[in-house]
């Protein structure tokens, strides 16, 4: 592991109690499997090292080629080619596949997964029944959708349960997903949906922010300033509807004074239709999940 990346572990791992250090301490002995070594799954590993929950030498990460397993060597993770080493040496296995390649996968390896395993697909359009189909019947499985922001522990995951998951895996893996975002369970129905709103949200909020920016180099400001205020900006919004509980509706009109300066742009955004475009936007990539999922 980098000795940046030691350092934030060390500055994290702070237990404040003693069932605390118990409870971390169990948790570092957890063995925690990846097979597929791509940015998500690194992403997902990365959190959780740098929560101290689990040692490095307890995350291992396999893929096909090496290139793939880099950021895990990094980590100083254990990493291999073999798919089955990872169910030899895991509890929790998250399935981080490309969704066409996971049937081969799941076949490959339904041999060697036993009850004590708790296989956690990452796979987009996947569905849970397809997963159990595959698996040996009395499998724990779980699907979890995770956007790109938890690259930098700041996502939005989104998890649903299979027939056989018990409420302690699905606490723990709360738990371990929890350092990389917010982390909500919903029926399986809601991976779709959460699709269209925040894994491709991401995108509209991508947009957004450079429209902001644009309109702000249109009117004199620097690029790069007005770049980092218009992320500025998003940020410190979604965070003040996270931390206040209120409705966006809410805070958006404690911003407005009667004639001010915020009505008037609200005004030429009605007149685009802002919020029934993002409305639609939603809807179609919500839809566009849902049919992938029936291919």
């Amino acid at each position: 592991m980098n000795s940046a990346l030691k350092e934030e572990v060390n500055k994290r791992y702070n237990p404040a109690s003693p069932w605390q250090v118990a409870e971390m301490e169990k948790l570092r002995e957890l063995r925690v499997g990846f097979i597929g070594a791509g940015r998500m799954a690194s992403a997902v590993a990365q959190a959780i090292l740098l929560a101290g929950e689990v040692q490095a030498v307890n995350i291992f990460a396999s893929a096909p080629s090496n290139r793939n397993l880099d950021k895990f060597q990094t980590f100083e993770c254990k990493t291999t080619h073999s798919n089955l080493e990872i169910l030899e040496n895991c509890t929790i296995v998250f399935l981080a596949t490309k969704p066409h390649v996971l049937p081969a996968v799941l076949r490959e390896i339904a041999s060697a997964v036993t009850k004590k395993h708790v296989v956690v697909s990452m796979a987009a359009g996947v569905t849970l029944q397809a997963l159990e189909e595959l698996l040996p019947t009395g499998t724990k499985v779980l699907r979890i959708m995770p956007n790109l922001p938890c690259v930098v522990q700041s996502g939005a995951i989104v998890l649903a349960r299979g027939t056989c998951a018990e409420e302690e895996d699905v606490a723990l893996l709360k738990r371990l997903l929890s350092h990389s975002g917010l982390c909500e369970e919903g029926p399986e129905s809601y991976i779709d949906i959460h699709t269209g709103l925040s894994g491709s949200g991401v995108a509209y909020a991508y947009m957004f922010a450079e429209a902001l920016a644009e309109g702000a180099v249109k009117m004199g400001m620097p690029g790069p300033m007005a770049q980092k205020i218009a992320a500025q900006t998003l940020l410190g919004a979604g965070r003040m509807i996270l931390e206040t509980g209120e409705h966006p509706a809410v805070l958006r009109s404690a911003v407005c004074t009667p004639g001010g300066t915020t009505i008037h742009a609200l005004h030429e955004l009605e007149k685009g239709s802002l919020r029934s475009t993002v409305m639609n936007a939603v809807e179609a990539a919500t839809c566009r999940a849902q049919t992938l999922g029936k291919r």
